[in-house]
């Protein structure tokens, strides 16, 4: 056989080096695998130990996760945390009764970016309507690849007398996920937008300014704190000026890790993800509001940190924590200071026992006693494992946002149902084929007579049929 012979057909002995046989390959098959182990073992005592290169294979680790996870997610918005399992075929308003507070409901939907205000009995009197790809600006926004309009909602929303609507961005897929604010008129034009980072919650001031959570990953450490590993998602509060542009920014990990509240960081729970502390509220701390505080002043700020189980405020001038307080709550959103001076919030996962495992707690934050709570039953589940919200009404009743059941209800102080919503939207889960409805976000009851007459008048003509 010449070198003309195609390898193919040559001998396997031809070079003068014999075929492998079974006990080789099996032989260099273990060697590989216990090379494998060796790596492995190796890798998990230099993570355990916390030394070079033990960061990098976090990161590596971390980043591959993250890539994993958000070409799942992209494959349909429907799969996404949006969307959740049918509770109920019933659709719209089911409950309402003569005890329901009067006004209009605000309310955004997990299926877009969209908010309604609907009257009580269902009628949808205004929408507002924007995608994310109408403001974005690459030149001034963080985001240099966002994710599809598909995957947006507006998680937050906030009226404004004469009808414009302040709107918050956020998408499913992606990390962060606050995407940016807009101010938008009540025919959904743009009067302002702005690009940074924005999640979960914001607030307005009586003067326009608006205080407003944001993220961003960040590597800094801090001494004694081993635990707060890089990179992190870091949280902020943010003040804009009343036309969007930002005037003061303070870094909420900086001035927790250096304040006598430091050792709150050792309750960081096992699922944080590298988001240590997700803070999920913010709320502006007013003179009324202040006047039945006595741990507060005004100007400063209510804070919820989710994975520490912990409120707080926080002085925005001397960027310090003034009080804090944990409770037997698991998972709480929203906490809303009352003008009797107690906190009403949402505790998401707090409840054990039939009737889901979420309550609204009213508690004296001086004492940390519980007032009031509303939770479910064997006959009426209520359960709301992330995000929800709720809100106190003059008449002494509680809307309540159960986000993950796509529900809205109002209970009266003996936890009567006298107003209930169900999110109409529905569709089919691309894997399952399972009936899914979007989650609904922070409802708020309107009152008519807060609003401008020439707004108003625009609701009742809209809500009696006239356009």
């Amino acid at each position: 056989m010449d070198s003309r012979t195609p390898l193919d057909q040559r001998s396997p002995t031809t070079e003068g080096k014999p075929a492998p046989t079974l006990l080789d390959r099996i032989s260099f098959g273990g060697f590989m695998l216990a090379v494998l182990f060796l790596c492995f073992l190796g890798g998990g005592m230099v993570i355990l130990a916390d030394v070079f290169p033990a960061q990098a294979m976090k990161d590596a680790y971390r980043g591959g996760k993250s890539l994993v996870e958000k070409i799942r997610m992209s494959e349909s918005p429907l799969a996404s945390d949006y969307w959740k399992p049918e509770r109920t075929p019933e659709q719209g308003v089911t409950i309402n009764e003569a005890e329901a507070y009067p006004g209009y409901t605000l309310y955004s939907s997990g299926h877009g970016t969209v908010a309604y205000l609907i009257a009580l009995d269902g009628t949808v009197v205004q929408e507002w309507r924007l995608p994310f790809s109408a403001i974005y600006d690459p030149e001034r926004s963080p985001i240099k690849q966002p994710m599809p309009d598909s995957f947006m909602h507006w998680n937050r929303t906030r009226l404004l007398p004469n009808g414009d609507l302040i709107v918050m961005f956020e998408t499913y897929g992606d990390t962060p996920w606050g995407y940016g604010l807009a101010r938008l008129d009540k025919d959904s034009n743009v009067v302002w937008s702005y690009l940074g980072q924005t999640h979960h919650d914001f607030d307005v001031a009586e003067d326009g300014r608006i205080y407003v959570l944001t993220h961003e990953m960040r590597n800094n450490t801090y001494e004694g704190l081993r635990q707060i590993t890089v990179p992190r998602l870091d949280d902020a509060v943010v003040v804009l000026s009343p036309e969007g542009e930002e005037l003061k920014k303070v870094v909420i990990m900086d001035v927790l890790a250096r304040s006598d509240y430091a050792r709150l960081l050792d309750h960081i729970s096992w699922f944080n993800n590298n988001d240590f502390i997700h803070t999920n509220t913010v709320e502006y701390i007013d003179a009324e509001k202040a006047s039945v505080l006595p741990f507060a002043s005004e100007g400063q700020v209510m804070l919820s940190f989710r994975d520490i189980g912990t409120l707080a405020v926080l002085d925005l001038d001397s960027e310090e924590i003034v009080w804090s307080r944990r409770g037997n709550w698991v998972g709480q959103h929203d906490p809303d200071i009352l003008t009797n001076g107690n906190i009403l919030l949402f505790d998401n996962l707090g409840k054990f026992g039939p009737g889901g495992r979420s309550r609204i707690l009213e508690i004296d934050p001086q004492t940390g006693a519980e007032v009031w709570r509303y939770e479910g039953s064997e006959e009426i589940f209520f359960e709301s494992d992330v995000r929800a919200s709720q809100e106190r009404l003059p008449n002494g009743n509680t809307l309540i946002t159960e986000a993950s059941g796509g529900r809205l209800f109002e209970v009266t102080p003996d936890g009567r149902i006298v107003w209930e919503f169900v999110n109409p939207v529905r569709e089919t889960h691309p894997e399952t084929g399972d009936t899914i409805l979007p989650i609904v976000s922070w409802a708020q009851r309107i009152s008519p007579q807060v609003l401008d007459p020439a707004f108003r008048d625009q609701l009742s003509a809209s809500e009696s049929g006239r356009s």
